[in-house]
């Protein structure tokens, strides 16, 4: 499969690009065709940092295979908000996990998912994260947005890689800001130490990501 690079995509990073262009693959699936060294351009295998431009034509060998699910499907009551055809919102309380692993296969939000779908020829069970197209963490409550379809879910995911999304916390901080908003910019990735945990990397680093929080006070308590 080729794709042709237009001039709105030039300068994007290889893997945002064919989440863009390419219809129902997630980021993983594109982070995989590019390891596998499945995509080329100019018949030489892209590296995962390569930027394209524009008129360049970004070929695509094959699809990765799919990963075997071993999920277990789990009555656990979900609490839904919103849900049409293609997408359901649910409210996660603080507490559960989202998705099996660390300790915890059991008893996550994924868990739900695969039972309540379990008629919907639709939802991609034997995808290893079906659905997801973010998360949030195990203490944290709040909605997460839950793909029904591969399409479904090729879009959301898309719109987050692409950053057109916006999500909004609030939380009881212990401390006091002498400021009343303001915006935090500094890169995220995986301790090096511990695999498990994420620090800052404010020089920046391989392994990070780009995160910005803005954030705004919205009442003062006092200790």
């Amino acid at each position: 499969m080729n794709y042709l690079v237009e001039e709105k995509h030039a300068g994007e990073r290889i893997d945002k690009f064919l989440v863009g262009v390419m219809e129902n693959v997630s980021r993983t699936d594109v982070q995989k065709l590019i390891a596998a060294g499945e995509v080329k351009v100019g018949g030489i295998a892209s590296p995962k940092n390569f930027r394209v431009e524009t008129g360049m034509v970004v070929v695509v060998d094959r699809l990765p295979e799919k990963e075997a699910s071993s999920l277990e499907p789990e009555n656990i009551p979900l609490d839904i908000v919103y849900e049409d055809q293609d997408l359901m919102v649910v409210n996660k309380p603080a507490g559960m996990v989202v998705h099996p692993g660390h300790g915890n296969f059991t008893g996550t939000l994924v868990n739900g998912l695969v039972w309540h779908f379990k008629d919907n020829p639709q939802f991609p069970s034997d995808d290893p994260r079906p659905g997801l197209v973010h998360r949030i963490d195990k203490d944290t409550s709040g909605l997460l947005v839950i793909a029904k379809n591969p399409e479904a879910k090729a879009f959301l995911g898309a719109q987050f890689f692409n950053k057109t999304t916006e999500r909004c916390y609030h939380a009881l901080v212990w401390g006091n800001f002498e400021e009343n908003e303001g915006r935090v910019d500094i890169p995220i990735g995986r301790s090096k130490r511990d695999r498990l945990q994420m620090c800052v990397y404010p020089d920046g680093d391989e392994g990070s990501k780009n995160a910005v929080t803005n954030y705004k006070v919205l009442e003062r308590f006092g200790y």
